[in-house]
Parts: C-alpha cells; sequence; structure tokens
C-alpha cells in the first residue's frame, strides 16, 4: 500500500499541516478505500483513524524532537482495541463515517495525552474518531452515499476489529497530498512497527 494519503478537494485547506493517524489494515482497509472510492472517484485514500487531526505547527519547530517526544509518548501508550460500528453522518458538513463501536475512549485518552505542547491545537470540531467514508460532495447525494454505504458495509463480510499498534506522524506536503514523517510504535521496542 502507499504511503501517502490522496484527496484532492480538501487538500488546500490544510497545506503545510500535520496530523496523526493509524492506518487500518488489508482486508479491512481494502473494503474501506473501495467504498470510498467509489463515493467520491476524486478521492485516492488510505483508510486510517485519526489521532490528531490535521493542525500547523511553530515554523521554528524541529521536526527531529517533535517525532522523538511523539516516540517517548508512544512507548508509554497501550496499543488500542478498535472495533467498526455503523455508518453515520456529521450533521453540519455531511460527512459520512464509520462509527467505533469499541475503542473511542481509549482514542479520546491518546488525543488529549499527545494533544500538548507544540501540538496543542483546539480545531473546528470536537475530536471524534471515526473512518471517514464520503466527504466534499454535492448535498443532494448524501441519502444516496449513505444508503450505498450501509448496504455495502451490512454485507462485508471480512473483519471489522484492528488493533492500533502504530501511529504515523504525516504532514500535507502538496494540495491533498499527505506523506509519513515518522512511524511511532505504541509500548512495544522502537523499530517494531512495520
Amino acid at each position: 500500500m502507499n504511503s501517502e494519503m490522496l484527496c484532492t478537494p480538501r487538500g488546500g485547506r490544510t497545506l503545510g499541516q500535520f496530523a496523526l493517524v493509524s492506518y487500518i489494515p488489508d482486508p479491512l482497509a481494502r473494503f474501506l478505500d473501495r467504498l470510498r472510492l467509489d463515493l467520491t472517484p476524486d478521492c485516492n485514500p488510505r483508510a486510517h483513524v485519526t489521532v490528531l487531526p490535521p493542525r500547523p505547527v511553530a515554523n521554528e519547530c524541529d521536526l527531529k524532537e517533535l517525532s522523538e517526544r511523539l516516540s517517548e509518548e508512544g512507548r508509554l501508550a497501550l496499543p488500542i482495541e478498535v472495533a467498526l460500528g455503523d455508518i453515520e453522518v456529521f450533521p453540519g458538513t455531511n460527512v459520512v463515517y464509520v462509527a467505533l463501536a469499541r475503542g473511542e475512549r481509549e482514542l479520546h485518552a491518546l488525543h488529549e495525552n499527545l494533544n500538548e505542547g507544540q501540538l496543542k491545537y483546539d480545531g473546528p470540531f470536537p475530536y471524534h474518531p471515526h473512518i471517514t467514508i464520503a466527504q466534499d460532495f454535492r448535498p443532494e447525494q448524501l441519502q444516496e452515499f449513505v444508503r450505498i454505504a450501509r448496504e455495502r458495509w451490512a454485507a462485508y463480510d471480512g473483519p471489522r476489529r484492528f488493533t492500533v499498534e502504530c501511529l504515523s506522524f504525516v504532514q500535507n506536503v502538496a494540495p491533498g497530498m499527505w506523506c509519513d514523517v515518522t512511524r511511532i510504535p505504541l509500548a512495544q521496542p522502537v523499530g517494531a512497527c512495520r
């Protein structure tokens, strides 16, 4: 799988910003990416759950120092078991997403712990861990996208669980393009994260 996430329509809004995500493993990621592409073909996503949503980081910030801090914090955080729930919609933004049935409380705690210092940021929305399925589409498409997503999710017979064992610190380097800066294993020796 490619090491970057590419979603053209929204990309310019986060240019130069950083985020912290956990990529979802296959075959679940393959299913989620295919569904997202079918609904919003201009997007070439990499399925993930976000721990720290996109945020600016001060220009004088040393990325190596920041990555080291995240790695230190990661060694103290236990892996998180996540189970996916139902297809839902964020009101106001019409983002279609898969809700979490398990792991939300632990991801909130990790978010609160890491949303400090140079990474402190109070974004436009409260933190709500989820898996995005569709965004940035015409409002009249919402009901159809929700119907399709719910039908396909109900028919999916693969795994609906994964473990957050590794985080990826990513940077928006071009409109719509997110690249990995560093990987951070949770509660395991450095280098164990693949």
